[in-house]
């Protein structure tokens, strides 16, 4: 704008100049008819007008050029660079325009410092958003995060995996539109019903177990609600944490039913041992034969009692890790006819009929000798237990050389068990309902068996039945041959 203005006072200031000299000339021309003398005087103020005029117009020129290359540098964006003139106005001017450039280019530097240092927050503000959704993203627990109008902000893939839902997709859209509220999810309602309550300031922070239905099973999830305030401690927002605590709880309930279990298995010999000691210390067994009937009982309960003990203390090495394992090449042929041997007095007393196996060669297995002897003893004892008088029994043993394993089958025709339990005849304290009044136990047997085959030996057990005709319990090992080669 100085510069344009420059110019044109420039243009106006030649334009007078010259008026002038023409103004002079016109004079001098005038009286010059009036004779000699006045010609000459004319003449000469003419020519001295015309040299004030000129040099007037030769101080404006220099003037505007001063403007004009003061007005260069402040369009350039540079301090303009002038020397003192004997002209003041330029002075104040050059000096006012100065002092004004420094001023703004400080407050300039001051502005592009705060740019800077803003730009530097922007992107560690970025980055921490970046890593905080990173976090999110790769916890295991559902985590949900609304705004203060119930639309969803934030949804990791657990949330998606739970609540059926692409957060790309839904992303800014109602939390109430994205999660299912029908008759049969009353856990998706109370989950959403919480999460609106929060974003309504009427619950700050809160904990509760909620049931979903996840892949068409019902799982417990325990579903943590926070409120996020803004610095006016108005809600701006609900983080939901969903931990899935199924299996924790189904832990817990294990727990208690074992400690159950236990206390009832113990206290039921104990009762005896100690009802039948009490009887002998107040005399009522007078005769010999009481006292021996007394003692026997006495023996057989405490035997029991150490027998429960024993298999608790088994289960629990093989589970921790802790149990002492003592493997060699052993013949299953071998071992099954010790067994018989020890089980078939048992049978007899019944009047089972137990039919043993011809003996194969090439059947040995590398494993911990008295373990697997515990194993087939439980099998054995098991199948007398639950097979009615003039039954029978029978152990098969067979080798697959395909799959180098040798196969121990138990067979009786006992009572069988429902289709419904026959998955959970391997569980600790797992008793089958219909036959409880069949034969006495803890329940732990068969558990046992499992520990022994799986976890030690790296075999499997397995079980078929029928109620009423009958069951078949056994297990696979491999065959010795291929454990050593794999220990080599």
């Amino acid at each position: 704008m100085i510069l344009k203005s420059a110019r044109n006072l420039h243009g106006v200031t030649t334009g007078i100049v010259a008026l002038s000299l023409i103004a002079v000339n016109v004079t001098a021309w005038h009286y010059s008819g009036l004779g000699s003398g006045w010609s000459l005087t004319a003449l000469v103020f003419g020519v001295l007008g015309a040299l004030v005029v000129v040099l007037l117009g030769f101080e404006y020129i220099l003037l505007l050029r001063k403007i004009r290359s003061i007005a260069t540098c402040i369009k350039k964006g540079k301090r303009s660079q002038f020397k003192l003139t004997t002209t003041a106005i330029v002075n104040e001017l050059g000096q006012a325009i100065n002092e004004r450039f420094d001023g703004n280019t400080s407050y300039i530097a001051e502005l592009e410092k705060q740019i800077q240092e803003s730009e530097v927050k922007i992107q560690i503000l970025r980055r921490q958003k970046n890593n905080t959704e990173a976090i999110i993203y790769s916890i295991r627990d559902a985590v949900i995060v609304i705004d203060e109008f119930d639309k969803l902000l934030m949804a990791n893939e657990a949330a998606e995996d739970i609540f059926n839902f692409e957060f790309k997709d839904s992303q800014h859209k109602p939390i109430g539109d994205l999660i299912s509220c029908g008759n049969n999810n009353s856990g998706e309602k109370e989950f959403v019903n919480l999460v609106r309550q929060s974003s309504k300031g009427k619950v700050r922070h809160t904990r509760r177990e909620i049931d979903l239905l996840r892949n068409e099973e019902p799982r417990t999830y325990d579903c943590i609600v926070s409120c996020v305030h803004d610095q006016n401690e108005q809600v701006s927002g609900v983080v939901a944490v969903l931990h899935d605590i199924t299996r924790e709880k189904e832990i817990a309930q294990m727990k208690n039913d074992f400690v159950s279990h236990v206390s009832h298995e113990l206290k039921t010999p104990l009762s005896s041992i100690t009802a039948y000691s009490e009887m002998l210390i107040d005399g009522e067994a007078e005769d010999t034969k009481t006292r021996k009937e007394f003692y026997s009982v006495i023996q057989n309960q405490a035997k029991r009692l150490n027998r429960l003990i024993e298999d608790i203390l088994n289960i629990s090495r093989i589970e921790s890790g802790l149990v002492k394992v003592e493997k060699e090449p052993v013949s299953v042929t071998i071992l099954i006819e010790e067994q018989l041997q020890m089980i078939k007095g048992y049978a007899e007393e019944k009047g089972i009929e137990v039919i043993g196996q011809k003996p194969i060669i090439f059947d040995q297995v590398y494993v911990d000798k008295d373990m697997i002897s515990q194993v087939i003893v439980n099998l054995l004892s098991n199948a007398v237990k639950y097979t009615p008088s003039k039954g029978s029994i029978t152990i098969t043993t067979e080798v697959d050389e395909i799959t180098s394993s040798v196969r121990v089958s138990v067979t009786d025709t006992g009572v069988g068990i429902p289709e419904s339990e026959v998955e959970h005849v391997f569980d600790k304290f797992y008793r089958v309902r219909a036959n409880k009044n069949q034969a006495k136990g803890t329940g732990l047997g068969l558990n046992l068996v499992k520990q022994i085959v799986e976890k030690v030996h790296n075999g499997r057990v397995f079980v078929t039945s029928k109620p009423g005709a009958g069951s078949t319990f056994g297990f696979e090992l491999p065959l010795a041959a291929k454990e050593v080669a794999k220990t080599a």
